[in-house]
């Protein structure tokens, strides 16, 4: 029998809803301190404190100490695609407020998935590159064509850079909002790190939704064939 009893202990750690906040919270990708994610998850920094340490000890979140602060954040790809996983499963959280729809509305447009693009960007994106030869889907990730390499070197992302990286290269994320996939990995990554880097999209402070500029508008319907109102 090859279970692993651990399976259990960090499903618990998940469980508990202040630790599935914070998890959530922490899919932006960035560091934060213990007051801030306790303010996020509308719960005592002592108690948030707690919850971190339990993460911590599970190798579900890291820290990193600068100055007297800690900084913690999500431990690494594979945790993110969990949480993102389980999103998918959960039902959608009943709004109560304008301001609730508008945040529910831009996080479903375009954010960050830890460290990749999500939400109805990131799948428009991952459909554009499959039907246009960029990606060829297999059941598992994506694979980039002869093609694809051509395009991705057009829009300098160094394809061989980013395949010597100690992680997944291009597989696929099931997006908990389009309920699709959209692509994640390394190569993910570099296509986020590319559109910021051109100021295409920008991070948007307290949050995972990413905004795309007025230059992005113009960008990705040159590029990508994508509209965005």
């Amino acid at each position: 029998m090859n279970a692993n009893p651990n399976v259990a202990k960090v499903a618990s750690l998940v469980s508990e809803t202040s630790r599935a906040t914070i998890l959530t919270v922490l899919l932006d990708g960035r560091f934060h301190t213990a007051s801030e994610l306790a303010y996020m998850a509308g719960i005592k920094p002592q108690t948030a404190s707690f919850h971190l340490a339990k993460m911590v000890e599970a190798k579900v979140v890291c820290f990193q100490k600068q100055g007297r602060h800690r900084y913690y954040g999500i431990q690494n790809h594979e945790v993110a695609q969990v949480m993102e996983s389980f999103l998918s499963l959960a039902p959608a959280v009943e709004i109560k407020s304008l301001r609730q729809s508008s945040e529910d509305k831009a996080i479903r447009h375009a954010r960050t998935c830890y460290d990749h693009i999500a939400g109805n960007l990131g799948v428009q994106l991952t459909d554009y590159l499959i039907n246009n030869g960029v990606l060829l889907e297999e059941s598992n990730g994506f694979t980039v064509t002869e093609k694809g390499e051509d395009f991705f070197k057009t829009f300098q992302i160094d394809i061989e850079m980013v395949k010597k990286k100690k992680r997944s290269f291009s597989h696929k994320c099931l997006d908990w909002s389009e309920r699709r996939f959209h692509l994640a990995g390394a190569l993910g990554n570099a296509l986020l790190e590319r559109l910021l880097e051109l100021n295409w999209v920008q991070r948007i402070p307290k949050t995972r939704a990413i905004k795309v500029t007025p230059i992005g508008k113009k960008g990705l319907k040159d590029r990508f064939s994508i509209d965005v109102s």
